[in-house]
């Protein structure tokens, strides 16, 4: 079964994306915890991120590092802090979080509802400085 982000890779779910190229997509978390928590997938769906072939996770990871510098760039933030779960969605993803404490990386803390403006206006930021 298709998980939603191979959706939003295929272009079924709209996104908004700040980074692209054939094996990796980068686009704004929904429900983020800070401006600018971006998700970071490889387009190929795999359930976990440690079960990538090395190649494509190495690879993976530094398509992360150049977002990861662009959310810091555009938001201001002191670091961008990562994070790989990997229970809510069966796709392999890697969460950019930009970071001013610790606390500002804690899932348990309400997530931001943001208008549709100001996530576009977020992405066009990150996209502009990658």
């Amino acid at each position: 079964m298709e998980s939603i982000f191979t959706k939003i890779i295929k272009g079924d779910i709209p996104a908004y994306k700040v980074a692209e190229d054939d094996r990796f997509l980068a686009f704004l978390d929904i429900s983020p915890l800070q401006k600018g928590h971006t998700l970071v997938v490889p387009k190929q769906q795999t359930d976990y991120l440690f079960a990538l072939e090395d190649t494509l996770l190495a690879d993976l990871n530094l398509f992360a590092k150049k977002v990861a510098l662009a959310i810091e760039k555009a938001t201001g933030a002191t670091r961008v802090g990562v994070a790989v779960i990997g229970f809510e969605v069966p796709h392999a993803h890697i969460h950019l979080i930009p970071i001013n404490t610790m606390d500002d990386m804690n899932f348990a803390n309400p997530k931001l509802k943001l208008p549709k403006e100001e996530f576009e206006a977020i992405a066009e930021k990150i996209r502009t400085n990658i």
